[in-house]
């Protein structure tokens, strides 16, 4: 059998390097140009395409427009031809030479209105409506949190706090113009 071989990332060598406060300064203020730069790209790239999409959203409404119709048309037909269609209702579709039209039904749905009055009178005659009713428990990971150092003495398996990770950030100051 063969052994798989192992892939090696290679990490890239540093390109540049800051030695001084003042090279420090300078990087920042390059990464708020760079930031600012490729925010313009991506202005230009969002202009170019809301101008292509509305172009596209022109040259579609007619069709779209046409088809709507041609849907009515045929839908109106094959519910007066329903009947002969479906065989006196034995199936719910139709074969034509170029397409299937169909007939369906959604699945049936529950909707609740006013869902605490409907719980309450569950719960008031629990015996007739107690089996309609789910109660849920879960884990208070808010009460775990603010009480980490009791999990720490007493360690409980499955559950663990999971400390945060540290991020590094640097924001240039970007200078906003008077409207």
């Amino acid at each position: 059998m063969a052994t798989a071989k192992k892939s090696r990332t290679k990490s890239p060598a540093l390109t540049v390097s800051v030695q001084t406060r003042d090279e420090a300064v300078e990087a920042v203020r390059r990464l708020g140009d760079i930031g600012r730069e490729a925010q313009r790209i991506a202005h230009d790239l969002n202009d170019k395409v809301a101008a292509m999409q509305e172009e596209a959203d022109a040259a579609v409404a007619p069709l779209q427009e046409e088809a709507a119709a041609l849907e009515a048309a045929v839908h109106a037909w094959a519910n007066a031809n329903r009947d002969t269609l479906t065989d006196g209702g034995k199936v719910k579709f139709a074969d034509l030479t170029t397409g299937i039209i169909r007939w369906r039904n959604n699945p049936p749905s529950c909707r609740v209105t006013g869902q605490d009055a409907v719980i309450a009178l569950m719960q008031g005659d629990a015996g007739k409506y107690g089996r309609f009713l789910r109660t849920k428990t879960e884990v208070n990971k808010e009460a775990v949190l603010n009480e980490a150092a009791f999990f720490e003495a007493n360690p409980l398996p499955g559950l663990k706090i999971v400390q945060g990770k540290e991020f590094f950030v640097i924001e240039p100051h970007n200078q906003e113009v008077a409207a």
